[in-house]
Parts: structure tokens; sequence; C-alpha cells
């Protein structure tokens, strides 16, 4: 599995780049970080749910540069010769999105949320079996990479928790965000200068705050 990393201002941050989406692609990555875009992959275009079945997650996976395409075919295969191991691996992937999801909200605000954050992240590295290494592609950029040994669904979402566990490290957590829009699920890591990020992505639920301001101004005139 791949994990495409660049550095950032801020040193010992690692920022992933996700691939480009094409227009109809139903996932949204306004994140900034791995394991947040995955806390947000349950909304993505008209709320679609990269975990509602095996496939559609091998697909995130793949967007989120997680998965190259060599890799994401074979664990395709996989499937279908195991199909019990896919659906165990599909209900494990939700829970550790919830475990996530509950760090990324009430983190920074409670030790028992992030306590029980930690022991989900250990949970999953702690069967983790593989060999890790740092690649180099052709056009120069670098990808961290993790082949598992053994069960190779087990280290699908390995890439998703060691980036929650560098905001632990990092002490990221204060600068999770979630979208001022009380319509809107998604999180974000806040990387402005002065921490004052609302929205997770301007053209929409920017937008539409800001279409509410104004219509609000025309109804007081």
């Amino acid at each position: 599995m791949m994990l495409t990393f660049t550095s950032t201002s801020d040193a010992g941050t690692l920022a992933y780049v996700p691939r480009p989406m094409g227009e109809r692609s139903p996932f949204v990555f306004v994140g900034e970080r791995l394991w947040l875009d995955f806390v947000n992959s349950e909304f993505g275009i008209r709320r679609f749910d990269a975990l509602r079945d095996f496939d559609s997650m091998v697909r995130w996976l793949e967007a989120a540069a997680v998965l190259d395409a060599e890799r994401a075919s074979g664990i395709r295969r996989r499937a279908q010769q195991q199909p019990a191991g896919a659906a165990a691996s599909l209900i494990d992937a939700r829970r550790v999105r919830a475990a996530l999801r509950a760090l990324a909200e009430r983190g920074p605000l409670s030790d028992r949320v992030r306590f029980d954050g930690l022991g989900e992240i250990n949970r999953v590295l702690g069967r983790s079996a593989g060999t890790r290494r740092v690649e180099q592609r052709a056009d120069g950029t670098f990808i961290r990479s993790f082949v598992p040994v053994g069960d190779a669904f087990a280290g699908l979402v390995i890439p998703i928790v060691e980036s929650a566990a560098d905001a632990l490290i990092l002490g990221e957590l204060t600068r999770v965000r979630r979208c001022a829009d009380p319509r809107c699920q998604r999180v974000f890591f806040d990387n402005t200068k002065n921490g004052r990020r609302r929205w997770c992505d301007m053209s929409t639920c920017g937008n539409r705050a800001k279409a509410a301001r104004h219509r609000e101004k025309l109804k007081s005139h």
C-alpha cells in the first residue's frame, strides 16, 4: 500500500496528496490529513458512504493514494477468493472510522476520548506485520509504502491509523475543526496561520453561508 507524502512548512509534518478527482467521483478530500478524510468518507457527494461495501472502500483507498492500481487490483482479486475476509475488513474499517471520528470531534477536549482513540490506533498497529519502505517515483516524489505479510486485508487501514498517530505525536488535535455549517459533519485540519478556518470547503459550505448572510441582509432592508 502506498501513501504519497511531501514535506510542508511545518517541520515533521507529513502531508498526503490524494489523486485528482474526476467530475463523477463521489469522494471528497477536504480534511488536509489522511485520517480526517477517512473520517469524512462517510459523507461524500450526495452523502455517498465510501464504506458502504468493500469495492467502494478499495476505490476510496485508491483515490486517497493509499493503494496504487496494481495493489488495488490484487486486493479485489483476493476479496473474490476470500469474501469472508473482505467482509470482516470492511466491518473493522467502520469501527476504526467511528473511533477516529470521536477523536477528531471530541479528542481535543477529552482525555478519555484520546485514551480510547490511542487504544484503537494501537490495536490496529499491533496486528501489522510487513515491510515498510520509502521509495522514489519516476517524477522525483517519494512514497511511503507498507506491504503486509500474511492477511492482506489486515493492512488496509494501517496508513490511516498511522496518520492519526502522527496527529497525536505532533499535537495536531487542537487544530482539528468540524465544519461550521450545522448540516455538515465533515472535519478538517486548520492549517491557516490565524487558526480561524471555519468551512470544510469554501465552494460548498462557505458559499452557502455567504448566500444565507446575503439573504438575511436583503430581508433587513
